[in-house]
Order: structure tokens, then C-alpha cells, then sequence
């Protein structure tokens, strides 16, 4: 611990990562309407960061207190439902998939669906995860100049679905999935003034009349898969969509309601990797001091062998860099709740209807729960825990994200792949700053210089 702080902590003094733009001043609920539809940060208070309770426009409350977040996740509000604008904005899309069902059809789900997500899967899904991060290393690697790896990290995680959830698939090409799941995520980012005003779901929103077919084409697209692979079982489980089969087959449930789930599955993970990757290697970048340490510990323990689960739960420093990553750029930065009760938690009443927000962003750089908030500091994650709710990257509570290990290890694999093989700079090119719909994602471009790593 001390050799690490250091050997790392001198040096990252004077430089501050890309930081988001909250909001000063009053938001009125019209503003928040207005607003948030093309960047949520513009209307969340930049006060989050320095208080541990605001109260918002209307109905609306930000916590940014662990024991209320834990209390409201895990205790007495533990069965508050997802907020009615979440299931406008995504509701169309995923359909009764269990990120937004609730009570006993969730309950079900979750149950069925945990077992995936399992430890004991994670080496053979971590074999896929491997042959993508030889590939993107030797893109990095190749590349010798400018790379743009917000790019290129949804191209490798877009990859990974394909091997993970749809390989060894002849009735769809690989390019028709990437770039179905690509159509699939913009239009669930894309958020409807009508949405977050809260207007019935029968009042037409202008998403659904340029863009409802991607909707269409990808069900069809996973029910091809589905049924494709069904005809075609493998002897034992060689990715995800053999272990959803078989609980598909074992509990009998309906295909409708099993691509719900799969386009949650890929919607949750893929691209909320892809920018915990963009921005694990900018801030690589920013601290080439901390990226040679790693790329040492990664070598040690690996050597030159594709990267396993067992190789990678051996490097603290990795893991300490990706945790901190996820602290600055959470991919889930905010979600929200609905309260259907009156309950009073931490001293604040929330009666039923009001709508409690969880800016995980601002959450994670309070000022009154982190030293040196918004510096890049991974050593806060050396041999260290924080109180329950402080640091809830993958959300907590009973829904907590069924697949935070496999995100995880996908993030570790990918990065530590492409570190071995390729280093990073920063380049004159301004790193745009973080903007949040559906989740958070680089405002553009996030273009680094990469270079093979000599020998």
C-alpha cells in the first residue's frame, strides 16, 4: 500500500480529469423537461456534489447520503419501482424484461436468469472475453497514431456480444448484430420531452415514428438467434445464449419475454463497457505514470498468455484502476425511483408519487465523502472498503445489476489485453466532456496516440 501511494500519488497533483457540467442555479421543472432530454447532467445540481440531500423541481429529491441510499435501495424502500420516465424512455424497447418488471414477475426472473451470471460461467465467457482483447490490442498496437477509443471500444464490446451471446451463429452475420445493437442502443438513448414530462404513454412520441422499426428488426434478429441456436444445441455450454436456452427450456418461459431479457442483457452491458474502456484509457493516458505500473503488474502475472479470470483477480492495480474509472465515469450515472408509499428516511419525508433520484455521478464525487473527489486517485481502492451506498457503480439493494462481475471482468480483460500490447498519450484534441442519457457516454471522440510497446 505504501509503495504504491508512493511511487503514484506525488505526481497526480496538478492534473484534474474531464469532469461534467452540472447545473447552477435553479432548474425549474420546465427547464428539467427541456434539458434533460439531450443531456441529463444539465439539469442535475452541481450542489449534489457538495450536499448529501437537495430537494428538486416539484416532486423530485436527490440523495447523495449512503445511509439514505442504502435505506431506500435496501430497506424500507427496497420495493419502490423503477421511475415512470425510466419505463417511457426504455419501456418500448425492452418490454417485460426483468430491468423493468416488478414484484413477483421480477422476482421470477431474477431467480432464473442469476445462475448466468454465476462465478462458475465466468471462465469459458472470459475465454471469449480474451480472443476480443488480442484484437483490440492489435489494433491499438498496429495503429501507431491517433485512435478514437470510445470507437473502438464499442467495437470490441459490440464483438464480445457476438461471441458471448450469438457465436457459432450462421443465420445472422456478425455485422448485421453489431449494427443492429448499435440502432438498438441510440434509440433507447434517445429521451422524449413527452417522457420526462411524464404524459401518458399513449400520446405519440416522435422516436417511435422515425425509428420504431429498429425495434422490429432486432426482436426478429434475436428470435432468429434463439431459434437457430435451440436447432443447433452444443454438447456443453460454450456461451451465454447456451445458458439462456437452457433456462429458457428449463422453466419454460415464453421467447417473447426471453428476448426482452437478451436485448436487456446486451442494452445494459454493452455500452456502459465500451465507455468504462474509452475512459479507463484516457485517464491511462492523463497518468502514463500509473499505466506503466500496471502494464507491469499485468506482464508479471500474465506474462504473454491470453488474459484468464484467474490472471486477472491477481492484479490489484488493474482492478483498483477500474474501480476508480467507474467511480469518476459511472456508466449507470443516475437512476431514479418512485415512491408509493409515505416513508420517511434520514429525516426527509417522501410521499407517495415523489420521485427519488440517485445522481450516482455526483454521488461519487461528493465532496463531503471522498478526499480529493474529483482527482483521479486509484489508490483509494488498495486494500480499502467504503461504507454501504458510497460507491454503487452497478446500483445496489435487491436489483442491483445481476451482471457487475461480469462487467467487471469483461472491463479488466479488454484493458489489460491492450495495455500489454499498446501504450497511450493525450493529444492536442479536447476530450469532450461527459454526457448522460440512457447512460453516461463521451460527449465525441475521445482520441489518444497509441503505440506498439517495445518487446
Amino acid at each position: 500500500m505504501e509503495q504504491f501511494r508512493g511511487e503514484i500519488a506525488p505526481s497526480l497533483d496538478d492534473r484534474i480529469p474531464m469532469a461534467a457540467e452540472l447545473a447552477v442555479g435553479q432548474i425549474s421543472l420546465i427547464d428539467f423537461a427541456r434539458k434533460a432530454g439531450k443531456n441529463i447532467f444539465s439539469v442535475i445540481p452541481d450542489a449534489t456534489r457538495t450536499q448529501k440531500y437537495l430537494r428538486g423541481p416539484a416532486n423530485i429529491h436527490y440523495v447523495c447520503d449512503p445511509d439514505m441510499v442504502t435505506e431506500l435501495l435496501a430497506g424500507v424502500g427496497r420495493a419502490f419501482p423503477k421511475s415512470s420516465f425510466t419505463r417511457n424512455v426504455i419501456g418500448p424497447a425492452v418490454g417485460n424484461g426483468m430491468i423493468l418488471s416488478e414484484g413477483e414477475k421480477w422476482r421470477e426472473q431474477r431467480h432464473r436468469y442469476a445462475p448466468l451470471f454465476a462465478a462458475r460461467n465466468l471462465p469459458v465467457l472470459t475465454s471469449h472475453f480474451a480472443a476480443t482483447g488480442e484484437e483490440l490490442a492489435s489494433f491499438y498496437a498496429s495503429a501507431n497514431g491517433e485512435v478514437d477509443v470510445a470507437d473502438s471500444a464499442q467495437e470490441a464490446t459490440l464483438t464480445n456480444i457476438s461471441r458471448v451471446m450469438f457465436s457459432g451463429n450462421e443465420a445472422v452475420a456478425k455485422r448485421d448484430i453489431r449494427e443492429g445493437m448499435r440502432r438498438f442502443t441510440d434509440y433507447i438513448s434517445y429521451m422524449s420531452l413527452f417522457d420526462l414530462m411524464g404524459l401518458p404513454t399513449w400520446v405519440p412520441r416522435m422516436k417511435w415514428l422515425r425509428s420504431k422499426q429498429v425495434i422490429t428488426d432486432v426482436r426478429q434478429l434475436t428470435r432468429d438467434v434463439i431459434q437457430s441456436r435451440q436447432a443447433k444445441r452444443h454438447e456443453t455450454a460454450e456461451d451465454f445464449l447456451d445458458l439462456l436456452i437452457e433456462a429458457l427450456e428449463t422453466d419454460r418461459e415464453d421467447i417473447e419475454t426471453t428476448i426482452d431479457n437478451l436485448l436487456t442483457f446486451v442494452a445494459a452491458g454493452y455500452e456502459t463497457s465500451a465507455n468504462t474502456i474509452a475512459w479507463a484509457l484516457y485517464l491511462l493516458a492523463l497518468y502514463p505514470e500509473v499505466q506503466d505500473r500496471v502494464r507491469d503488474e499485468i506482464k508479471t502475472v500474465a506474462g504473454e498468455a491470453p488474459l484468464t479470470l484467474d490472471a486477472v483477480q491477481k492484479m490489484p492495480l488493474l482492478q483498483a484502476h477500474v474501480r476508480e474509472t467507474l467511480r469518476l465515469y459511472p456508466a449507470g450515472a443516475l437512476f431514479a425511483r418512485d415512491a408509493t408509499d409515505t416513508t420517511e428516511v434520514g429525516g426527509v419525508t417522501f410521499k407517495k408519487g415523489d420521485v427519488i433520484m440517485f445522481p450516482v455521478y455526483s454521488l461519487h464525487r461528493n465532496e463531503l465523502l471522498w478526499e480529493d473527489a474529483d482527482r483521479y486517485r486509484p489508490d483509494r481502492f488498495i486494500n480499502r472498503r467504503y461504507p454501504r451506498g458510497q460507491y454503487i457503480p452497478f446500483g445496489d439493494g435487491p436489483r442491483i445489476c445481476i451482471g457487475a462481475q461480469y462487467a467487471e471482468t469483461e472491463i479488466m480483460v479488454l484493458i489489460g489485453s491492450a495495455l500489454r500490447r499498446a501504450s497511450f498519450a493525450m493529444t492536442e484534441h479536447p476530450v469532450p466532456a461527459p454526457n448522460l442519457t440512457f447512460t453516461m457516454r463521451p460527449g465525441g471522440p475521445i482520441l489518444l496516440k497509441a503505440q506498439p510497446v517495445a518487446g
